[in-house]
């Protein structure tokens, strides 16, 4: 069956039956064809743009072309009406000739089908004569063709192609022949005799596959578009709202290189203010302690103590003092083992302090 993977013409139809690439009950073109669908799927109209559908019978041994006559409503969904060719059964033509055969009359509307019968004289023809020859209804009494209730026909969905409701009715008939070395039957006329009508098919469909009709059909196409311009101009109005708030904060209120230049202004105002603190804290420790890591050498208030009681660094000679300092500011340079802090005014003894 073609799923329409190569193209919709042939949506529905059969690739091959029982095997067989055609029917092997006739001799010519198109009676051969199985190209045709079972009833379920078809071509849709708004693709293909053809008004004619064929569907198979398989006990009739044939397809049967469906015509398209106009657009309709059912349930609420959209279809189009399409029913059995007038001249599906005949007179023969170039689309039924090869149905026919020369050992018997061919009426119009009528149709042999004995090679799918076993040979048996058994014709088909819609229901109570319904678009026959008028001879065939006049043999016979009781008979009252009614479009509604005698056609065959589809209502299917021109965008899916799924029939939203059809009926295949057909009447099967038998060939009455005047037998006249039958006691019996001598008296009898030639006549078509119709046995029965049957109609096969569906009237309503099921509420979920409706549904789900409805939705693809009715519903999609309405809110397909509104849920796309919807989001077009949800996606506008949220680049119109990103770019007025650009503009506001950044790029026409304030000047790009002015605001790179406050940025940097700020930065430098944050160092300045770290440098001033760290000066702060220098500049206050006026006075320090140079402690050797032996503990030996001490120095007060920029003097050197070198007995360990500081008494003679403060009240010897100048010179003594000056040579101690300069050789604590060469251990100051020369080793690392030594450590400055704070001076601590209450660890001066006092007998340190100047008379």
């Amino acid at each position: 069956m073609h799923t329409g993977h190569t193209g919709m013409e042939k949506f529905g139809y059969f690739d091959k039956l029982n095997g067989l690439d055609h029917l092997p009950h006739w001799d010519g073109e198109p009676c051969r064809s199985i190209q045709a669908s079972e009833g379920s799927f078809f071509p849709p109209r708004d693709i293909t743009q053809k008004d004619v559908v064929y569907i198979y019978d398989k006990d009739l041994c044939r397809t049967l072309p469906l015509v398209y006559r106009e657009p309709v409503e059912k349930d609420g969904i959209s279809a189009d009406l399409y029913t059995l060719a007038e001249d599906a059964y005949g007179p023969p033509n170039e689309n039924n000739s090869c149905f026919d055969h020369s050992h018997y009359k061919k009426y119009y509307g009528l149709q042999n089908i004995s090679p799918c019968q076993y040979g048996a004289p058994v014709y088909i023809s819609n229901p109570h004569f319904y678009q026959s020859d008028p001879q065939l209804l006049d043999a016979v009494e009781g008979l009252a063709p009614n479009a509604e209730q005698h056609k065959t026909y589809f209502k299917i969905q021109p965008k899916l192609g799924v029939p939203l409701e059809g009926q295949v009715r057909v009447q099967l008939n038998l060939l009455v022949e005047k037998a006249p070395n039958v006691m019996a039957t001598k008296d009898f006329r030639d006549f078509v005799f119709p046995i029965m009508w049957l109609e096969e098919g569906v009237s309503e469909l099921t509420p979920p596959i409706r549904r789900w009709i409805y939705l693809a059909t009715v519903f999609a196409p309405t809110a397909l578009p509104i849920l796309s311009y919807g989001m077009i101009l949800t996606g506008a109005f949220a680049m119109i709202y990103v770019f007025v708030r650009a503009y506001k904060n950044f790029v026409f209120t304030d000047d790009p290189t002015t605001e790179l230049l406050e940025m940097g202004r700020r930065s430098l105002r944050r160092g300045s203010h770290l440098i001033s603190n760290g000066q702060h804290r220098i500049l206050h420790r006026d006075s320090y302690i140079l402690l050797k890591a032996n503990g030996t050498g001490v120095v007060v208030g920029g003097e050197l103590d070198t007995s360990g009681t500081g008494t003679e660094g403060v009240h010897g000679g100048h010179s003594n003092n000056n040579n101690h300092l300069h050789h604590n500011h060469n251990l100051l340079h020369s080793h690392h083992h030594l450590y400055i802090q704070p001076k601590d005014q209450s660890l001066l003894a006092e007998e340190d302090s100047p008379a």
